[in-house]
């Protein structure tokens, strides 16, 4: 990537000068611990948006895909041959809430690849679909987004077809959207969670497999953060400390848990909730959250778990070092809301979604394309935008793969500006964190979570779980899928038209 603003290798932690506690009881051991206190939005009335800021700018960024060597595997490991938009891996892009995208991507890489800003509300047509939103950006071709994120929060980026291979490889970046804090933290601290299919001499194992696709995925050997097996970081003593929690894998769901020092959830895949303490968060592929640490004492440390193994996996440790911050009580104010269109619950049209197994005997030959009349009906998909098998479904429709390379029909037809309630039914036994392009919706239930309404771009619905969620519908083409890659290949993937 050359000249972004800040630099694509900004460090993710940079130190920065400078309560509502809300408890609820979950149910019981529900879900496996799945959390210990509810969030809410950012309640009303609290501190208002930033005004529209004067010093706005546009960042000109270019991302160059292509192969670069990197020590996955440690400092004195083998070399591996990683994929990435930058010499830094994973890099970290800020900008400040009003400013303008203008990001050119060039394709070095031997295969088509894109853009696809997770959790952005974009223009449709800077959604860097292929064949649905955009051509392919083959090798040696170029393609340029430009946009003004509407929201601040945490997102990220990554390409959308062949996903287990090209994201599997690292091609993925983190995207800060700042002003959403009424006070700065002392440090802002990004944490990409991802997992690498690598043996031991640093080459890649196969992304995909036929029975981690058709169960709950194929999981990575080597755990990192940050592309790091052990990632560290020193914060100023009693300093609070903002950690931007990314899930970037492409199957494991993780249960966060802080020991050690006193932290909130502060929000929910970029979207501010009510502060409340957290005991245990799970949040599956594509999610995030957003965590406001208090330090301890200098020369203290803590440690941010992931309690899903059987043994619980340090995802990240901290050293508190010496700073002139005082003790003080630990209280952290809501972030300012983002100003997303609220469905009308009242007016709004269900639609019921569910999430399964392909129906016996579907091939992807059996897939209808689209009328004749439909302009995309002549635009036809690629091996690399599909699987060779066929696992699941939505609404008993698949994914094409195989011999059938036509756009499918879309899930539905809806209208621009309508508001609607997905009833969505993971009738699996496995989990399925479900992602919706270009909206953020209102999580309004889930049947198996004691959880409150907040806003998500990705929900995650556990084994035979049922959720409601709401929306305003933006017009364009919009995908519609699981976030456990496989899975998003092997069928559990669709588009809704907006018009």
């Amino acid at each position: 990537m050359s000249a972004p603003s800040p630099p694509a290798s900004l460090p993710s932690a940079a130190f920065r000068g400078g309560r509502r506690r809300l408890l609820a009881a979950t149910a019981g051991a529900l879900a496996g611990g799945w959390l210990a206190a509810p969030p809410r939005p950012a309640r009303a009335g609290g501190d208002p948006p930033p005004p529209e800021a004067p010093g706005a700018r546009r960042h000109d960024w270019t991302f160059r895909a292509q192969e670069r060597p990197a020590r996955l595997l440690g400092p004195d490991g083998p070399l591996s041959r990683v994929w990435s938009y930058s010499d830094a891996l994973l890099p970290v892009l800020r900008i400040r809430q009003g400013d303008a995208i203008r990001a050119r991507l060039e394709n070095a890489l031997p295969e088509h690849t894109s853009i696809h800003w997770h959790g952005v509300r974009v223009p449709n047509a800077m959604d860097g679909v292929q064949y649905l939103t955009q051509p392919p950006v083959g090798p040696g071709q170029s393609f340029t987004y430009e946009f003004t994120p509407p929201d601040t929060g945490t997102f990220f980026l990554h390409p959308h077809c062949n996903e287990p291979g090209q994201v599997g490889r690292g091609l993925a970046a983190t995207l800060v959207v700042e002003g959403d804090e009424p006070e700065p933290p002392d440090a802002d601290i990004v944490l990409a969670c991802k997992d690498w299919r690598l043996a031991e001499d640093g080459t890649w194992l196969p992304f995909e497999t036929p029975q981690g696709a058709g169960r709950a995925g194929t999981f990575g050997t080597v755990r990192a953060v940050n592309g790091q097996r052990a990632f560290a970081a020193t914060v100023p003593a009693h300093g609070d400390i903002r950690l931007r929690l990314l899930n970037l894998d492409a199957t494991r769901t993780l249960l966060a848990r802080m020991e050690g020092a006193a932290a909130q959830v502060i929000a929910i895949d970029g979207n501010a909730v009510e502060p409340f303490a957290l005991e245990q968060w799970r949040f599956g592929p594509a999610m995030r959250v957003d965590l406001r640490v208090r330090a301890p004492a200098a020369g203290a440390g803590f440690t941010l778990l992931d309690d899903f193994p059987r043994e619980p996996w340090p995802l990240a440790r901290f050293t508190a070092a010496p700073s002139a911050l005082a003790e003080r009580p630990f209280a952290p104010r809501p972030l300012r809301a983002a100003r997303v269109p609220r469905a009308d619950l009242a007016t709004a049209e269900r639609l019921p979604f569910a999430f399964s197994a392909a129906p016996l005997g579907a091939t992807p030959d059996s897939v209808a394309g689209l009328p004749p009349d439909d302009p995309f009906a002549r635009l036809l998909l690629d091996s690399l935008c599909v699987g060779r098998n066929t696992f699941w479904a939505i609404n008993k429709s698949t994914w094409p793969g195989g011999g059938n390379r036509q756009l499918p029909p879309p899930l539905a037809e809806l209208k621009a500006g309508r508001s609607y309630v997905f009833e969505l039914h993971n009738t699996t036994p496995h989990p399925h964190p479900i992602h919706l392009h270009g909206h953020t919706f209102e999580v309004l239930s889930l049947s198996r979570q004691a959880l409150p309404r907040f806003l998500a771009d990705t929900v995650l619905l556990l084994p035979r779980e049922r959720a409601e969620i709401a929306f305003v519908a933006a017009p364009g083409r919009w995908m519609f899928h699981c976030h456990v890659l496989e899975h998003l290949e092997t069928g559990m993937m669709g588009w809704l038209r907006v018009t």
